[in-house]
């Protein structure tokens, strides 16, 4: 293997090898009850399974014909994740994912066992490949409908969130890396791989962009459809967030969005349509201020707490984080907060 080869082996495997990292990543946060991650997770997993077969292929075209047929088997689910993914954003329902799913994986399993590649690389070549590029690109078109709101901020030169930079880009990638290797017959069979490396690295400059931001990436979708909330439910709402406070739940570290909606008895999209629409700020904000006004108590009363247990006792989860969110609040440190306060 040449020096340029080398390269490009370990570019496009690398993207592979990531992939199915972000795969997992996505499926442990998906755990966090957040349930459009595992479409996310599921999409990134047939990629990366289509991807690495294509690389290996390229390489070594001696590579075993089962391994052949489960990297293009993978394709025919990649479509429909990508689709499930986009739905379960823009609707705020449960997805009936068994329709789109199990159809397609029984159909290439059964094909699988009649025509295996190895004895039928003909009629996979001809037909079965043919058959899945068009079902992908048939999901791509259907897919379309649910980025309609983001299409029509860009048309109107609106700015985009980054919830909407985040779907667009999905988006986009896998309608690139189909692309690619449809038109891989006129310029080169590794060109599907190299893409999805390409695009996996811009997803994940993506995520480090979001971690190092304010607002819940994932948690929250932020879209309410212009269903506004009548005002016998935004006084039931006033009166039933006031509970957080009173019961202190913001304490725990962990509280989410959806933990809040079962305490409160709401749906989630309406709690958060409630705090970012009326109280003009993210739930996570939200939260973080009344740890902040925890903290600014426990300092005005108590004079021998250290930073790092005051800001755990406040609900935050390191030093860091209490340090950084306390200051931007306030304007002080906690320490120059109690000095100002014992004066």
């Amino acid at each position: 293997m040449t020096g340029p080869d080398q390269f490009l082996f370990f570019f496009s495997a690398l993207g592979a090898f990531n992939g199915f990292l972000l795969s997992i990543y996505f499926a442990i946060h998906a755990k966090k009850k957040i349930f459009t991650n595992y479409f996310l997770s599921l999409l990134l997993l047939v990629l990366s399974i289509r991807v690495i077969k294509s690389v290996f292929f390229y390489f070594n075209p001696q590579l075993s014909n089962i391994f052949i047929q489960i990297g293009l088997s993978a394709c025919i689910l990649i479509g429909p994740f990508l689709f499930l993914y986009l739905k379960a954003y823009a609707e705020d329902k449960k997805t009936n994912w068994a329709n789109h799913v199990l159809p397609y994986l029984i159909g290439i399993s059964i094909l699988g066992l009649l025509y295996p590649y190895v004895e039928h690389t003909f009629i996979w070549r001809k037909w079965i490949i043919k058959t899945i590029y068009v079902q992908w690109f048939i999901y791509i078109i259907l897919s379309a409908k649910y980025l309609r709101p983001i299409f029509k901020k860009i048309k109107k030169r609106e700015s985009l969130r980054k919830i909407d930079i985040w779907l667009f880009s999905i988006y986009t990638g896998v309608s690139l890396i189909w692309l690619a290797y449809a038109m891989a017959a006129y310029t080169s069979y590794i060109t599907g791989a190299l893409s999805f490396t390409f695009i996996l690295y811009v997803a994940i400059l993506l995520l480090v962009f979001k971690s190092s931001s304010e607002t819940t990436f994932f948690d929250e979708k932020e879209k309410y459809k212009n269903k506004a909330i009548d005002q016998k439910t935004l006084a039931a709402i006033s009166q039933k967030l006031g509970l957080i406070t009173e019961q202190e739940l913001f304490l725990n570290p962990n509280f989410t969005l959806e933990e809040a909606a079962k305490e409160l008895k709401l749906s989630k999209h309406t709690l958060s349509q409630y705090v970012n629409e009326i109280l003009g700020k993210s739930f996570s904000n939200l939260i973080k201020e009344y740890r902040i006004e925890k903290a600014k108590k426990l300092l005005e009363t108590k004079k021998n707490y250290t930073i790092e247990s005051l800001g755990y006792d406040s609900g935050f989860t390191s030093k860091s984080t209490f340090f950084t969110a306390f200051k931007k609040v306030t304007g002080l440190t906690p320490a120059e907060y109690q000095k100002a306060y014992s004066k």
